[in-house]
């Protein structure tokens, strides 16, 4: 069964402290006048400055101010893709999207230039220009009329109408927009005619820093756009009635005649369902693949979580010929159909309940395509030869050899005519190899294996049940682990594990693997046991819900645990100023047991960048660290890499870190959907030598029921007289107790309570605020601006002194 995995809203431990020194605001204040800094920024020092007591030291929040909660996010890009060798026009929904002026998308051969920008208008700036135009109207009609007493309607009355119209109706409000996708911006996006097809990522760039990635493909296929959906507007309907202007979405019976092969953009509004017409000749075996949830992995304040598309094929008569709500566990629709005469074939895309929004965004992939519907086996040992069946329609082979020099999981395609087939991951490991032989569907006809071992083999027909034999020794520890449902199998496993005597030891269902983000049932199936005594054991192997066919592929692996680890960095976008430091989440996914110490790294990263509190303790499952840009890092974005490294049973093994993404599903749900790649953003250069460091040994120990002194060194004097600090999801019982500052360092001390377990270790983040009141407002409504993130602070509760 799926365990439901709790959303605890983070816990901070919060102080405010006073400073000494305050001196003049001086050069900074000068150059935010000379456009050193962007208005975001500006808005913040006036706040710093006129406010009563200032917070921290103005030099150290200049250079370190990073990623505020109004960083860029993107809901939405529409065309989800685009042809090789085409420029089109594109949408990307999202919001704090002002200011946008770079786009990034990766794999190289796309280029995407921002061209215009939208952002519907409040509705006390449009009512005041609207009243301005309804007056010229006016003005001019009883013009026309010839009322005695009325002025004449002059060229510079026309002139300004015709720029109040323009300024009404570019960003009308609209009070039913989706504020998180109502802003939009205009990308003119060109593929280069060497860009490779396949999967790639879009990223927005402001002022303030680098939104979230989505993916963006490019294919070979011709494709058709429909025209973008826009959010229900029946005000600016009503004005443009008003005015004589024609409405923005004019209805339509006509449905789009498109020409196979082909893919379909389109969005889904509320209640829509979309068609389209194609001609089609008798024998072709037809195939629609729609891409949907694949785009836009989780709507966060949607149920299911995401665009639930459904498709159906009909012919010229309006008979449904096939429907499709899913494809075997994925949520995306797959058609394959044969055409029974020549004529023409609509085919129909809505939302299996009917919602819809700019963000439902769909791709239709149309015609006689190569489609892998399963391999087999799902695997093989590294280094070694097979030959992997392959199943589907439209395919050129019907086995491939695939690359097995390096572990891991590695993509499997084919193309025919220049058209690729879709994507099917296949596992490549160092364990011995066997396949599964029938009949072994009880203990007595058990299939004897030795372990270590992995058994490629299938549940088929429906209801089979796969049996193996194994022996062991009492105290030996055993690990069972299905890999099915992860390389895209429809099993739904369910593991059992006996004894000779019949009797059953253990059993498990499913087990989460969160470094599957998509996955939203996690089937695979795990069994980890200590052998009771020496004899024979046996495994039992099925589908929980009894079905099966040749599609209903596995693994099972049955060995000694084998201590590994593999690590997710969230989130995928970073921003910081030069100088500044950044959170980042860093998840270990501990396998079999390993529960060691990791040691983070960065790879090839540019010049002083660095990495603080770079450890995820034993038995920890992830650790907040934060990124530092060098001082003098110009304004740019890069790609980022980090590894891990440990001692695995006395050895030193190194993992790559994947960037994700922490998504929520359904209001609930949280996912860790992987990244092509980590992408750090500089936004601005902070003076020199503006970095702040940690002064004191780390790990800071902190005794049980006792204080521990942390100096900083803030490389300037111009400090304000009060500053509020706050730990960011603190570990129980640490807190900050005070903090001052001299001229030569600032010392900060943490107090531990003395329930807090001794041994806790991990890192402290800090971010420091400041708190704006209005002079002319209640002071009660203060409103607190994030300022910076201190480097991570290394602890470790140690006993009491």
């Amino acid at each position: 069964m799926r365990r439901k995995l709790q959303h605890v809203k983070p816990a901070t431990s919060t102080l405010n402290c006073h400073l000494s020194g305050v001196q003049p605001f001086g050069v900074y204040a000068t150059k935010a006048r000379r456009g050193w800094f962007n208005s975001s920024q500006r808005a913040w020092l006036r706040a710093i400055r006129s406010a009563a007591a200032s917070n921290i030291a103005l030099l150290f929040l200049i250079a370190t101010a990073q990623a505020q909660p109004n960083s860029p996010r993107i809901g939405y890009v529409y065309p989800a893709g685009g042809q090789v060798g085409t420029t089109f026009e594109v949408k990307v929904g999202g919001q704090f999207l002002e200011g946008v002026t770079n786009t990034f998308v990766t794999g190289g051969g796309v280029e995407a230039i921002v061209t215009d920008f939208h952002r519907p208008m409040p509705q006390g700036q449009f009512t005041n220009l609207r009243d301005k135009l309804l007056a010229l109207r006016e003005k001019r009609q009883a013009a026309r009329r010839g009322d005695s007493g009325t002025n004449s309607f002059s060229a510079a009355d026309e002139k300004e109408m015709t720029e109040l119209r323009e300024k009404v109706f570019k960003n009308p409000p609209n009070r039913n927009a989706t504020p998180a996708i109502a802003d939009v911006a205009t990308l003119r996006v060109t593929v280069a005619t060497n860009a490779a097809p396949g999967d790639r990522e879009i990223r927005l760039a402001t002022g303030i820093g680098l939104s979230n990635p989505l993916k963006f493909c490019v294919g070979t296929l011709s494709e058709f756009t429909a025209r973008p959906a826009r959010a229900p507007n029946p005000d600016e309907d009503r004005m443009r009635r008003q005015f004589g202007l024609p409405p923005l979405d004019p209805p339509t019976t006509n449905i789009a005649r498109v020409t196979l092969p082909i893919v379909i953009n389109g969005q889904i509004a509320p209640g829509e369902v979309d068609r389209y017409r194609f001609s089609a000749r008798r024998g072709q075996q037809l195939v629609v693949v729609v891409s949907a949830r694949d785009l836009i992995p989780y709507l966060a304040d949607a149920v299911p979580g995401w665009f639930q598309a459904t498709v159906a094929l009909y012919d010229a008569k309006g008979k449904e010929l096939a429907y499709d709500d899913d494809f075997r566990s994925q949520p995306d629709p797959v058609l394959h159909f044969a055409i029974p005469r020549d004529g023409d074939y609509l085919v129909e895309i809505k939302d299996a309940i009917y919602r819809g929004r700019e963000d439902f965004v769909y791709r239709i992939a149309l015609g006689e395509l190569p489609f892998v519907t399963s391999v087999f086996p799902l695997g093989a040992r590294g280094g070694e030869t097979v030959a992997v069946e392959l199943s589907g329609w439209h395919l050129p082979v019907k086995k491939l050899m695939p690359d097995t020099r390096s572990p891991g999981i590695t993509m499997l395609s084919v193309s025919r005519d220049k058209m690729l087939s879709n994507l099917i991951p296949f596992a490549v490991d160092h364990l011995p190899e066997a396949t599964e032989r029938e009949p072994n569907n009880t203990s007595g006809s058990a299939q004897k294996l030795t372990a270590p071992v992995i058994v490629n083999g299938r549940i088929d027909p429906p209801g089979d049940t796969d049996v193996f034999q194994i022996e062991g020794r009492a105290g030996e520890e055993i690990v069972a682990e299905v890999t099915a449902r992860r390389l895209n199998s429809p099993l739904d496993s369910v593991v059992k594990f006996y004894d000779a005597a019949d009797q059953q030891l253990a059993l498990n269902d499913d087990c989460d693997d969160k470094g599957c983000g998509l996955n939203t049932h996690h089937a695979d199936s795990y069994l980890r046991i200590k052998l009771p005594a020496d004899g024979k054991f046996f495994i039992h192997l099925a589908d929980v819900q009894r079905q099966g066919g040749p599609e209903y592929s596995y693994r099972l692996r049955i060995s000694a645990p084998r201590p590994d680890f593999e690590l997710r960095a969230a989130p995928s976008s970073l921003s910081l100023r030069s100088g500044g430091s950044v959170p980042l989440r860093i998840v270990a996914l501990r396998k079999d047991g390993f529960t060691n110490e990791i040691v983070l790294a960065l790879q090839n990263a540019p010049p002083g960048f660095k990495l603080s509190g770079s450890r995820i303790p034993a038995n920890t499952n992830e650790v907040k660290l934060t990124l530092t840009a060098p001082v003098e890092s110009e304004i740019q974005t890069f790609p980022l890499a980090l590894e891990g490294h440990a001692q695995v049973a006395g050895v030193g093994v190194s993992r790559t870190v994947v960037p994700a993404d922490d998504l929520m599903q359904a209001f609930f749900y949280r996912h860790l959907v992987p990244a092509q790649e980590l992408r750090v953003a500089v936004t601005g250069r902070g003076p020199p030598r503006a970095a702040v460091r940690i002064l004191s040994a780390v790990p800071v120990k902190i005794p049980v029921g006792g204080t521990a002194r942390v100096k900083l060194e803030i490389p300037a004097a111009r400090f304000a007289a009060k500053l509020q600090l706050e730990i960011a999801d603190p570990p129980e019982g640490i807190s900050i107790k005070s903090f001052a500052t001299g001229l030569d360092a600032t010392e900060l001390i943490l107090q531990c309570s003395a329930e807090t377990r001794l041994g806790t270790k991990g890192n402290l983040i800090i971010n420091a605020f400041n708190t704006r009141t209005d002079p002319e407002k209640d002071k009660r409504q203060a409103r607190r601006a994030p300022l910076a993130t201190l480097p991570a602070i290394p602890f470790e509760v140690v006993g009491a002194r």
